[in-house]
């Protein structure tokens, strides 16, 4: 993968404390940015922070609720008080759950519809317009490929979510494009990540591996490196995009 030239900068990750986000906060940490670790989990956000900068200069922990507009409206006043109007955000948040598709009720649909969707459009919303003001920006909204050929191991309500922020994304990326932000997002496949294999059964991932046409799970902290690119100062040519790192899985 080509270099990344991007001058150091503020990103924001939601999701940040685990999983796909603790690779995505590594990666731009390592690069020179400021770190905002963005989780309604606060206390294990504030543990990776404080493993990557003991004093705060560098990587901080930020109580975000991804769900209420609010939320990201006060983190981003302490997050500009700090550090300034971010460069950078990762929407990664999300609920991955599986579940019948035809006996799921309204309140399990609504909750994980409100949490993944939510988060994406009041992020873009309301940091976007905050970039936009500044002028510059670059906004990585985490898709999946469920949303793209309509899920395997996942519920329903988890690949409508991630359909949704797939039209979220070409939706902000229209209205900021001459505003020097970019709007991208990522559908990754089956990852080797713990939500993978506590979605999918022991008994049943050599299966799932098998119906993966390169025969492995992908490697998380390739889509941190993706993650980095779309992020770089040099991608502004890049917008409304989707990038697919799938193994084969969905071709187009």
């Amino acid at each position: 993968m080509a270099e990344n030239t991007q001058h150091p900068g503020v990103a924001v990750v939601t999701g940040a404390a685990g999983g796909m986000g603790q690779f995505i906060v590594r990666q731009l940490h390592a690069e020179g940015n400021k770190v905002y670790l963005a989780d309604i989990d606060i206390d294990k956000a504030a543990d990776l922070a404080a493993e990557l900068s003991p004093d705060g200069s560098t990587a901080r922990a930020i109580h975000l609720d991804v769900a209420k507009r609010q939320s990201f409206v006060d983190a981003l006043a302490e997050i500009t008080a700090a550090w300034g109007t971010p460069t950078i955000l990762v929407n990664n948040a999300a609920v991955t759950k599986a579940a019948d598709l035809m006996t799921l009720d309204e309140v399990e649909f609504n909750r994980i519809l409100s949490i993944n969707v939510d988060s994406i459009f009041f992020g873009c919303q309301v940091i976007g317009a905050a970039m936009a003001e500044q002028g510059y920006g670059r906004i990585i909204n985490m898709a999946s490929l469920a949303g793209q050929n309509g899920g395997t191991a996942t519920g329903g309500h988890y690949a409508a979510s991630k359909g949704a922020i797939l039209t979220t994304t070409k939706v902000f990326a229209r209205e900021l494009a001459g505003k020097g932000v970019t709007v991208n997002a990522i559908s990754p496949g089956p990852h080797d990540l713990p939500i993978v294999h506590q979605t999918v059964p022991a008994e049943k991932l050599d299966s799932v591996i098998a119906g993966i046409p390169v025969q492995r799970l992908g490697n998380p902290a390739f889509i941190a490196k993706t993650v980095s690119l779309l992020a770089d100062e040099d991608a502004a040519f890049v917008t409304g995009a989707c990038w697919d790192i799938n193994g084969g899985l969905y071709v187009r």
